[in-house]
């Protein structure tokens, strides 16, 4: 009689658990695990999302790569406002992700978001793709496979830099060395990406059938949000001295919210506490595509081997991304294990400041290097003026100003011009000059219209017994690959059609007709096929420096061929873009400790239902710091050297501040992150698995 009624008490303490809770048919089931590549602990699915990483990242790295010089050249926009524009792109890209971890984590999921919305929309996919993928990676892993799970975020992060650095290297050539309509092709500079952006797609939805898919969990986002609100307002309300105080202040939000919301959103804001600092770190690691670039274009390419072009230097950054990780990974970090240092999270992130700071003071140094050997830009209300005499005696040229005073007083003679330009200043943003010509016994009055911050050349001209003039623009600053530029005028009575190259030509005007500007690789050019209506002929031009800009005067020579004076009027560039590779080393060093790192410490510290979210706080920060470099761009007035060194002891005092912030964190380890629910529902599986077990040998 008492043992009956024993297995009855038992019977009545489980069965609730057993036919509400936890089915007992699924239990008898072991879950089939996820295929493994080759034997290992490392999911099969995380190989597809790393190729679809690998493709988007071609696509976004490879656009982004000629973005700066598309700006400057093709739409003929200042450097300022190129920088501004890029880099106001960037955060854009960067503050989308908050939308796409909200629609993520809330409604559609990690999966259909990065299928169906960030792939097919690109201009809001990078919002859809880039809080998802890393954490969606991670999400296929069991926990019991953290190590692998940590080395994935090194592979994923390897396979956006392979993607990076392939694109990098190849769309600035597709951009500079296809020629679309006589000019740089940037059309087909944006179109492959584009196209890998659709191999991306295909690559994602082929793995689809064996990624692990964690449903939705709840708007997510609105709730935090509203606990947050609920808390504050609550203690606001409730500040009396009578009222005993709680130990955090998201514990006053415990009569609304239940206690695993309320853990969930300690530990995300004490993560998002840790990211004040983060967004100067990207300020500077951003500008390698944008002020960066624009320090290569007044360097010279040319290594000897090959040459490499201003916007092909960024590829140095994911090259050596692949390089880092590995060493770091596999050599510097279990050095610094065996030596007792407990290298942490946080101190490798401030390690990577340190030295994204250093890179920067780097690069200023460059700067200085590169001004001293670089002719000065005209500032506002001034131009550059040289005067060229093609004429076939000596020309006494006389610029006055407004009052009639000298300005500028020279004589050159036949085929000749000014040792270097004259620097000379208007009172107002365009101005006219006045120009007496003395040519033998005649003298000529001139007028010509001349705008700040501009270069120009007066071309001396004679027609009979007369002398005139024309003032020409000319190209001041670098060329748009920090190539070669050259340019032409035709003294000749007939039009001449030019082939530089097997694909670049030109026409240039009879009778003092001024070609526009060419871009050409530098090297010998010592038969240049031309062409007029009657006759064709070589023109000798000689060695082409790289980063120089050239004038030809097509003349006539009695006897013989038309020949070409050659005048250099921009000094080639004499600083080796190798001078670079410092600045790059040391910012990418800091990338792999901080970014890497970064990436790997918020999925570990997220709770299981804010992942995403806190995957695209994460990236929120790349976004603010490219807004800093924005700002600075537009405001700060200062020279390029002066703005590298603010950006480099603005990240020291950010460092500062990090590591003080850091000192006093205390990390979540992951078995804490778990619900306790899911741990209640596998305690109780076990007791009804128990139970049965029971009843059988009963």
């Amino acid at each position: 009689m008492n043992p009956f009624q024993k297995n009855e008490s038992k019977e009545t303490l489980f069965s609730p658990v057993s036919t509400e809770e936890v089915p007992p048919q699924p239990l008898s089931l072991p879950k089939k695990p996820p295929p493994k590549i080759c034997g290992s602990n490392y999911p099969l699915s995380i190989a597809f999302i790393v190729v679809n990483e690998f493709c988007e990242r071609f696509s976004y790295y490879g656009m982004k790569a000629v973005l700066t010089l598309y700006f400057l050249y093709f739409l003929h926009w200042n450097e300022d406002t190129s920088t501004s524009i890029y880099h106001a792109f960037s955060s854009l890209c960067y503050f989308t992700p908050i939308l796409g971890a909200a629609i993520a984590d809330s409604w559609l999921g990690k999966f259909k978001v990065l299928s169906l919305v960030g792939l097919s929309l690109i201009a809001l996919g990078t919002g859809g793709i880039k809080p998802c993928v890393a954490a969606f990676g991670g999400d296929q892993f069991e926990e019991k496979h953290a190590e692998e799970r940590t080395r994935y975020f090194s592979v994923f992060y390897l396979s956006i830099n392979a993607g990076s650095l392939i694109s990098t290297f190849i769309t600035p050539m597709l951009r500079g060395d296809v020629q679309c309509f006589g000019e740089d092709c940037y059309a087909l500079a944006f179109g492959v990406p584009g196209l890998l952006m659709v191999i991306a797609l295909v690559v994602f939805a082929m793995g689809s059938k064996i990624y692990r898919k964690p449903p939705p969990e709840g708007n997510i986002v609105s709730q935090v949000v509203k606990c947050i609100w609920f808390a504050i307002s609550n203690r606001f309300n409730n500040r009396s001295g009578d009222i005993p105080k709680r130990q955090h202040w998201l514990d006053w939000a415990a009569e609304k919210y239940p206690k695993q919301l309320i853990m969930d959103v300690k530990a995300l804001t004490r993560v998002l506490f840790l990211y004040i600092p983060l967004p100067m770190f990207w300020a500077l690691l951003d500008q390698q595509g944008s002020r960066w670039t624009l320090q290569a274009t007044r360097m010279n390419g040319n290594l000897g081997v090959f040459v490499l072009q201003p916007d092909q230097m960024q590829v140095l950054n994911p090259l050596l991304v692949l390089i880092f990780i590995p060493l770091f990974d596999l050599v510097i970090y279990r050095l610094v294990s065996k030596c007792g240092i407990n290298f942490s999270s946080l101190r490798k992130m401030a390690v990577g400041m340190i030295l994204a700071s250093l890179a920067f003071a780097v690069a200023a140094a460059v700067e200085l290097k590169i001004n001293r050997m670089t002719p000065p830009q005209p500032s506002p209300q001034e131009i550059f003026l040289q005067v060229l005499n093609l004429a076939d005696d000596e020309v006494k040229v006389t610029v006055l100003g407004d009052e009639n005073n000298t300005l500028l007083e020279e004589s050159l003679r036949s085929f000749q011009k000014m040792p270097h330009y004259a620097q000379l200043h208007l009172k107002t943003k365009s101005q006219d000059f006045h120009f007496y010509l003395t040519y033998h016994n005649l003298s000529v009055y001139t007028k010509h219209s001349v705008e700040e911050k501009n270069w120009y050349s007066l071309i001396l001209r004679e027609g009979g017994k007369n002398i005139s003039s024309m003032m020409v623009k000319d190209e001041g600053n670098k060329t748009a690959n920090g190539m070669t530029t050259v340019r032409f005028i035709n003294t000749l009575h007939k039009e001449v059609n030019i082939s530089l190259t097997t694909d670049i030509f030109l026409s240039v005007g009879e009778d003092y007709g001024v070609s526009a500007y060419i871009t050409v690789q530098s090297g010998e050019y010592a038969a240049v096929h031309c062409r007029t209506e009657d006759k064709d002929f070589l023109l000798n031009m000689g060695l082409l420096d790289f980063g120089a800009t050239y004038l030809f005067v097509i003349t006539n020579n009695t006897n013989q061929d038309p020949q070409a004076w050659k005048m250099k009027d921009t000094p080639a560039n004499k600083l080796s873009i190798a001078w670079q590779l410092p600045q790059y080393a040391l910012v990418t060093a800091g990338e792999v400790m901080f970014s890497v790192t970064g990436l790997e410490f918020s999925y570990s510290q997220a709770p299981s239902s804010m992942k995403s979210v806190l995957q695209a706080a994460w990236l929120l920060t790349v976004a603010v710091g490219n807004i800093i470099v924005l700002v600075v761009a537009q405001f700060s007035g200062l020279v390029q050297w002066a703005e590298f060194i603010l950006f480099s002891c603005l990240l020291l005092v950010v460092c500062l501040i990090f590591s003080i912030m850091g000192y006093y964190y205390v990390p979540i380890k992951p078995e804490n992150l778990q619900k306790p629910a899911d741990k209640q529902i596998l305690h109780t599986q076990g007791n009804v698995i128990n139970l049965e077990t029971k009843k059988t040998k009963l």
